[in-house]
């Protein structure tokens, strides 16, 4: 990977300035995304990379634009139920921000590698031989773990080749060099975006490697139906439903113990549709170990058929409804825990908005954290004879 360091003044700039000096100091109206993005602020140069801003449109209305730093999705417009398109992800307006991983440090919609979640302690054993990992996830008592690939000299920090197939697909590429974060294999990764018929935001993760590692790859979009990114209520009011009978019990530094827990009479029980205020009950272990939320695994019942509904979330406000597909065996459920705290409470983000805490969810499809500890686990294992194939399909809608 190529660092990001040496970033040079972007050809959105340039062009502007040049434009001024032709036309007596008076620049260009910007040209605005649905969702009042001006792409001239994700133009820029890395070493050799550019980044740009690609922008997808649906049939129905719906757009989705994503830059190629770290392949993330920065808006997602879909109809209320008036008709009125809203952005419905939490993220920035500038690539700046995103590339500033020490004043505004966020993985907003990244396309995650090369492993999604954690790894205890940052080791793990493949084939006989021991793979030390970045422990870039800080806990007290030296528990520090690997956090999302590396964090930010992970995937989701990254430049991807992009290319534009057509106005609703966009192919992301990635290479990732044998010992990079301590991971074992040169890697090829393809991120494939698409708008498919009926608004839906379809994702399909592919890799090849050339001797056996780890791949776990997921999308990190933070998702407030609502359209208010500023009311807590907006978040917290969101009817949530995961369709898993239990789940993975993790400790206090976020890491599974191990232990498969039935979700019967706890709080952690989302098979029914309900507020996700209504659920969290803050004295139960697990959700005062995840800082008053939820930021844990569910074990789908789908068990990898992607024709099934894993999960879904509705905004009774604008009556948006999401519904979740994938054919991973797991998802890790996000509500913005540490979001809008701890120095965090002036970053300004998305049209000037200043975000709360538990104002999002992410759903996160997976293979369970810390899954190459587990061998009884559902492997995450690649080889160059088993290429890595995953997917996740989000489907909005009105109810």
């Amino acid at each position: 990977m190529k660092s990001l360091k040496g970033t040079m003044l972007g050809a959105g700039a340039l062009t502007a300035l040049a434009f001024a000096a032709c036309t007596g100091g008076q620049p260009a109206e910007p040209q605005l995304t649905a969702s009042g993005l001006d792409p001239a602020k994700f133009d820029t140069i890395v070493g050799t990379d550019t980044v740009k801003l690609y922008t997808l449109k649906g049939d129905n209305g719906m757009e989705v634009c994503i830059t190629n730093y770290g392949g993330r999705v920065v808006s997602l417009m879909v109809p209320d139920r008036d008709g009125q398109l809203t952005d419905v992800v939490l993220g920035f307006d500038n690539v700046a921000q995103y590339m500033d991983t020490q004043h505004s440090p966020t993985d907003y919609g990244s396309s995650v590698g090369r492993y999604a979640n954690r790894i205890n302690l940052g080791k793990f054993t493949l084939n006989g031989t021991e793979y030390q990992l970045k422990q870039n996830d800080k806990h007290p008592g030296d528990r520090n773990h690997c956090l999302h690939g590396g964090g930010d000299t992970g995937w989701m920090n990254q430049i991807y080749a992009a290319e534009q197939l057509d106005s609703t697909t966009l192919k992301l590429t990635i290479k990732a060099a044998d010992g990079e974060n301590g991971f074992p294999g040169n890697v090829v990764a393809v991120t494939t975006y698409k708008i498919l018929n009926g608004n839906t935001l379809d994702i399909v993760w592919e890799a090849t490697t050339d001797k056996p590692t780890i791949i776990n790859q997921t999308n990190h979009n933070y998702y407030n139906l609502s359209g208010d990114f500023e009311e807590v209520a907006g978040g917290l009011n969101q009817l949530l439903m995961v369709n898993a009978d239990s789940f993975t019990v993790a400790d206090d530094s976020y890491m599974p113990t191990g232990e498969i827990r039935a979700v019967e009479g706890t709080p952690m029980d989302l098979r029914t549709e309900h507020a996700i205020i209504d659920g969290l009950d803050r004295e139960f272990d697990q959700i005062k170990n995840a800082n008053g939320g939820y930021d844990h695994n569910w074990c789908l019942n789908t068990k990898g058929d992607d024709k099934q509904v894993a999960a879904t979330l509705y905004s009774p406000k604008t009556g948006i409804f999401m519904e979740m597909f994938t054919n991973e065996p797991g998802v890790q459920v996000y509500t913005g825990n540490f979001q809008g705290i701890q120095g965090e409470e002036n970053i300004v983000r998305k049209l000037g908005k200043h975000y709360p805490q538990y104002i999002s969810v992410c759903l996160e499809s997976q293979k369970y954290p810390d899954s190459p500890n587990h061998p009884e686990w559902p492997s995450p294992v690649v080889t160059p004879e088993k290429p890595y194939y995953s997917h996740a399909a989000y489907k909005f809608s009105i109810k």
